[in-house]
């Protein structure tokens, strides 16, 4: 294991954590609401320590995957405790629990809130649970990656480590440039929801704020109202940008730099839409009769449909008073997600439709057992590698749910709270049913049920893997074996 390059990454995080503090420092200055002490001391404090920790470059600066894994889930920890500090220290989340629990939120993109009425919070405060949506969103990791040069192809660890999907590839040969490239999208389409929602009239702060949320499929509302003081033309715009931001960035290389029959080969972007097709138009047939008129009920279909599949967690309407297929159609969609290599969270597309043809190998396998299929997905064959890989995620995904669940039902108060909690949480989505629904909020589970959902946050958005191997004992003891091995040689060299 290269402690040093760990230490040196997780350093430098911090370091542009300290730095990007320094934004709602500036929004305070602005409404002066005297917050901006607080994000001052916190920012010194993350730079500090991340300058200690960055100070001495490694001598080697390559990353396996195994420091990849280690490295990423260090850091999203780190992220969200720092992250944490101006929101505890100012008092407007006095709790140190509930500051970690909102800001391993904010940076995982999940949404879910313990506070009650976000209007009574510091413009500071809600532009920095925004704005972590959208650093969260593409990735810190894969930030450093664009502006860090790192060796060889070791960086390509990193970014399997912290990139949504069951697998990840370069767009082009320079791992470097593959990071900027997703960046420049990134930017460019947030840049873009923010000049359609500023010429559609919402107020500068709001369409920043709700800008950043949608990119990074947050979540975070700014008002008390939530969509609620919005117009109906800018949810639509919401409801666009959500479902874009849900498709594979990969496609939008692809059409940049036209391409155009490789993104319209893309299976997962095909079946993505279809799925949201289908849902929107369920839902708004279920809820015709609760609504006024088709338009009406297609709007608030077409935005809830938007917001869960991709994990953003907004809400124009209380979807809990729903019919119950309306209800199970947006839990199933909790756990289906977005596409992978998106800003998405969930299960992923890809996974979903490789699975769903596995099982369709296995019927014809029964009818005809001579005839051997492949799976082909976008038109190529799945190696056995993803095959495993997929199938061993299914299952620690399933057992991690069903853990996480036992947890939260030691206190929780009905199995229809603890199993959409642990649905929204683990899947990145926000909001759930019934006590922790669109209107409600998380702040009453116990310190307990707050760890687990924390872990889960970060496990959901890190792909799981990277966060399960810090509790991976073998890891950490073939690396103290191998310092000592160093140890005896050095000695024995004397």
């Amino acid at each position: 294991m290269n402690l040093s390059v760990i230490t040196f990454t997780v350093g430098y995080i911090l370091r542009i954590e300290g730095v990007i503090m320094l934004l709602p420092c500036g929004i305070d200055l602005i409404y002066g609401e005297h917050q901006w002490m607080w994000y001052l001391i916190s920012a010194a404090i993350c730079f500090v320590l991340g300058l200690a920790l960055s100070l001495r470059r490694p001598k080697n600066n390559f990353f396996y995957l195994k420091e990849g894994c280690v490295t990423t889930a260090l850091c999203w920890i780190a992220l969200s405790l720092f992250g944490a500090l101006p929101l505890c220290l100012s008092g407007e989340i006095p709790s140190f629990l509930n500051s970690v629990f909102e800001m391993a939120s904010g940076f995982t993109t999940t949404g879910a809130s313990i506070v009650a009425d976000v209007g009574t919070l510091s413009h500071a405060a809600n532009f920095w649970r925004t704005f972590s949506h959208w650093i969260g969103g593409m990735g810190v990791l894969v930030f450093l990656m664009a502006i860090i040069p790192m060796t060889g192809g070791s960086a390509i660890n990193l970014m399997k480590a912290e990139s949504p999907g069951p697998d990840v590839g370069k767009l082009v040969p320079h791992i470097r440039e593959t990071a900027r490239i997703l960046y420049k999208i990134y930017i460019g389409l947030t840049v873009i929801e923010v000049i359609i929602l500023l010429v559609s009239g919402m107020p500068v702060y709001d369409s920043f704020t709700m800008s950043f949320a949608t990119a990074g499929t947050g979540g975070f509302a700014v008002r008390t109202a939530g969509m609620g003081d919005y117009t109906i033309f800018q949810q639509v715009v919401l409801t666009v940008f959500m479902i874009l931001f849900g498709v594979n960035f990969n496609a939008y290389y692809y059409i940049l730099y036209r391409k155009f029959k490789k993104a319209f080969k893309m299976e997962e972007v095909r079946a993505y839409l279809l799925i949201i097709i289908g849902a929107i138009t369920i839902i708004a047939i279920n809820i015709f009769s609760m609504c006024e008129g088709a338009w009406d009920a297609i709007q608030k279909a077409s935005f809830q449909v938007g917001s869960i599949i991709t994990t953003t967690g907004f809400s124009n309407t209380d979807f809990d008073t729903w019919p119950e297929l309306s209800k199970m159609i947006l839990i199933s969609l909790m756990f289906v997600g977005a596409c992978a290599g998106s800003t998405g969270g969930g299960f992923k597309i890809s996974r979903v439709v490789i699975l769903v043809k596995t099982v369709g190998r296995e019927i014809m396998s029964y009818i005809h057992p001579k005839n051997i299929k492949k799976i082909n997905f976008d038109g190529n064959p799945i190696d056995h590698e993803t095959m495993r890989s997929i199938s061993g995620y299914f299952v620690i995904y399933t057992l991690i749910f069903i853990i996480s669940l036992f947890l939260l039902s030691i206190d929780g108060p009905d199995f229809e709270t603890d199993f959409t909690a642990v649905a929204a949480t683990f899947n990145n989505i926000g909001p759930g049913m019934r006590a922790v629904g669109p209107t409600q909020n998380f702040d009453f589970f116990s310190p307990l049920s707050k760890i687990v959902m924390i872990i889960d946050m970060i496990a959901g958005r890190l792909e799981l893997f990277p966060l399960l191997i810090l509790f991976y004992p073998r890891i950490w003891m073939d690396d103290i074996s191998h310092r000592r091995t160093k140890r005896v040689r050095g000695k024995s060299k004397k």
